[in-house]
């Protein structure tokens, strides 16, 4: 199936880009493409305006310092997850992102561009809702950041306004002494997972993160629960549902797999560290 018809707008400034939002309540904002395009192959979105942000300078930065990870609206997966000061300053963001996809997808799509996207089945948005990180957006009333405990404020759906693009992303740095975890079942390599775990562990706070499994990126507190009840804490925070990928049966089994699994992963990284 072919998109609808719409126009195509490639701005030279960021300024520009959000007065051609401005200018068009349908408009839509293209970056890596790999979850708008295919949208508007099957005509599930049908913007009138197209506005292009590629040729926006200034986006396609990866600036790590002590204190964390800054990431441009415009790097692509790939770039990311290559990056050695990435890895060393929060290791979880590469190991998330080595599961999203494919390496074709990944070297196209932009870890921003999937943030706001706010799809559950998606790595990123789930990684970003533990580590307590923000997005830093640009719109016609000016710039402002947004915690990612406000970002997603249902399916596919966030807090920005018509008229924002997110500019970059912050990911908080792994503190001393802490360690992080990833790990998720799909039924193919590179398919959506049918459940994913993300696990922060600090001392005695352990907190996980689920793909797939809520409508929204939810983060479960797990602190001070004996290691065999992981798993069945974490289902009763999530009450995972039925849908037509997994029944809710077979999706509470992965979460309490997987959430034993990931948690003592993260734990044998915090004790490396």
């Amino acid at each position: 199936m072919k998109p609808a018809p719409f126009s195509y707008l490639r701005p030279t400034s960021l300024a520009e880009a959000v007065q051609a939002l401005s200018a068009d309540p349908d408009a839509k904002v293209l970056a890596g493409g790999q979850s708008l395009v295919p949208l508007l192959s099957m005509r599930l979105a049908a913007p009138s305006t197209i506005v292009d942000i590629n040729g926006l300078t200034g986006l396609s930065d990866i600036e790590v310092g002590d204190d964390g990870v800054r990431v441009g609206a415009l790097v692509r997966h790939a770039d990311l997850l290559a990056h050695d000061g990435v890895r060393r300053s929060q290791p979880l963001v590469p190991l998330a992102l080595a599961h999203v996809a494919h390496a074709t997808i990944r070297n196209r799509g932009t870890t921003v561009g999937s943030l706001v996207h706010a799809d559950a089945a998606a790595e990123m948005p789930a990684v970003l809702a533990l580590l307590g990180g923000s997005v830093e957006v640009v719109g016609s009333a000016g710039a402002r950041t947004i915690d990612a405990d406000d970002l997603v404020v249902g399916p596919l759906e966030t807090s920005l306004a018509h008229d924002e693009i997110a500019v970059s992303a912050w990911f908080p740095a792994l503190a001393p002494g802490a360690g992080v975890a990833f790990d998720e079942i799909a039924r193919r390599q590179g398919d959506y997972a049918l459940c994913g775990v993300a696990v922060l562990v600090e001392g005695d706070s352990v907190r996980a993160s689920y793909v797939s499994v809520s409508d929204v990126p939810v983060v479960v507190d797990l602190s001070g629960v004996a290691d065999d009840d992981l798993g069945d804490a974490a289902v009763a925070a999530l009450d995972p549902a039925d849908d037509i990928h997994a029944t809710a049966a077979y999706r509470a089994q992965l979460v309490r797999v997987l959430t034993r699994r990931v948690v003592a992963a993260a734990r044998e990284g915090a004790d490396r560290r």
